[in-house]
């Protein structure tokens, strides 16, 4: 067995493809779209690579057969935050062999610490944390777009060779039709006699101002968490512009204060349940096949993306306040059967609290693992919020 770069198409193409291989038989796998992960390597398309390097990892065997791969990449505006220099690996697959994945972990660490690294985290993206971030540990059934999906014997060889649980991912997940606790009604009472208050759902139609809303909330909410840095206009212009298609404008709301936004709670419908069927390819045929399905309303899942209070209109009843007016129009038209809300960090208890609140149960754990190249250093989880 040898471990090679990729450098030529045909690795590029043998990295893409190599997935099938792990996932043929596994009824809960949704292949990628080619797409996304191609543009996570594209320095045309990543930001990230104005800030950092990557580079991605084959394994393979005395038969030339390919029998793993991984990437590993440095962000220099985030590395530099941590108590050591920290890169990442991602985008690991490998057969059930410990010599294998063991190879393919070294060689990472190997090219990270020849660049001034003395950790690494994986498996994370090259990229936000909303994207492939964590290795799934429990809740093995079909996973929203963009979420890691693997075997459960991997778990075994990244704590095998020593990484460490650095924070833990953990999704809820409710039926959209339960209500939610008298108490929620309560402080929506409280803060809808207040008519500074008001809120609404996104309209397409002012797509470019509900953009902004975002960016808004975002980066008084966020900016310092993770990275530090704050969304810029045409960055998030440009991301809602490519979400448009799937975007259903009833489950995507925003709170204002006096006409200011200061809360949001961002669904989208679970598009990998039509993404499934075209096996990582979204051309033409796949894109009109998408649009149908889309406009019959197929899809009977929704997932949370991202809810948030400004700081200074946290702990005033705003959160509930938005929940219940969304809830109002989402269960009186029945429009979705089941929510799964994205991870929320272990770090961060005000929303684990409020997940717990609104009656929800733990459908799905991701870790993130830390492993700390100098052995004999204390090795500490992620700072509690």
């Amino acid at each position: 067995m040898k471990i090679i770069e990729v450098t030529t198409n045909h690795d590029c193409e043998n990295f893409l493809r190599f997935p099938e291989n792990i996932y043929r038989t596994d009824p809960n796998w949704c292949q990628p779209l080619e797409r996304d992960i191609k543009s996570v390597f594209d320095p045309q398309k990543n930001k990230f690579f104005k800030h950092g390097e990557c580079v991605r990892f084959l394994a393979v065997n005395n038969k030339k057969e390919v029998t793993g791969r991984i990437a590993a990449f440095i962000n220099k505006r985030t590395s530099a935050m941590e108590d050591q220099p920290t890169g990442g690996i991602g985008f690991f697959d490998c057969i059930q062999d410990k010599a294998t994945a063991f190879a393919l972990f070294d060689a990472c660490k190997e090219w990270l610490a020849a660049r001034g690294m003395e950790a690494m985290d994986g498996p994370v993206n090259f990229g936000e944390r909303d994207s492939w971030w964590g290795l799934l540990t429990e809740g093995f059934t079909p996973v929203p777009y963009k979420m890691n999906y693997n075997p459960d014997y991997y778990r075994f060889f990244f704590e095998e060779f020593g990484f460490k649980n650095y924070f833990e991912q953990w999704c809820f997940s409710l039926k959209v039709a339960d209500r939610p606790q008298e108490k929620f009604y309560i402080r929506h009472a409280e803060v809808a006699a207040n008519p500074d208050y008001t809120a609404r759902c996104l309209r397409k139609a002012q797509l470019a101002a509900y953009a902004e809303d975002f960016r808004h909330i975002y980066n008084l909410a966020w900016a310092r968490h993770g990275g530090g840095k704050e969304l810029e206009k045409n960055q998030v212009l440009s991301f809602f512009k490519k979400m448009k298609p799937v975007m259903d404008e009833k489950i995507i709301w925003f709170a204002y204060y006096k006409g200011e936004p200061v809360a949001m709670w961002v669904n989208i419908p679970d598009i990998n349940k039509i993404f499934r069927k075209f096996k990582g390819r979204f051309g033409l045929l796949e894109k009109f096949r998408f649009a149908m399905n889309f406009r019959k309303r197929v899809v009977r899942k929704m997932i949370g993306i991202v809810f948030g209070v400004v700081p200074q209109h946290q702990g005033k009843g705003v959160d509930a306040y938005l929940i219940i007016e969304g809830a109002k129009v989402i269960q009186s038209e029945n429009l979705y059967d089941d929510l799964e809300m994205q991870w929320v960090g272990d770090f961060n208890p005000r929303m684990v609290a409020i997940c717990k609140d609104l009656g929800a149960y733990r459908s799905r754990t991701l870790i993130t693992y830390r492993y700390l190249f100098d052995r004999h250093k204390e090795f500490k989880r992620h700072r509690v919020l």
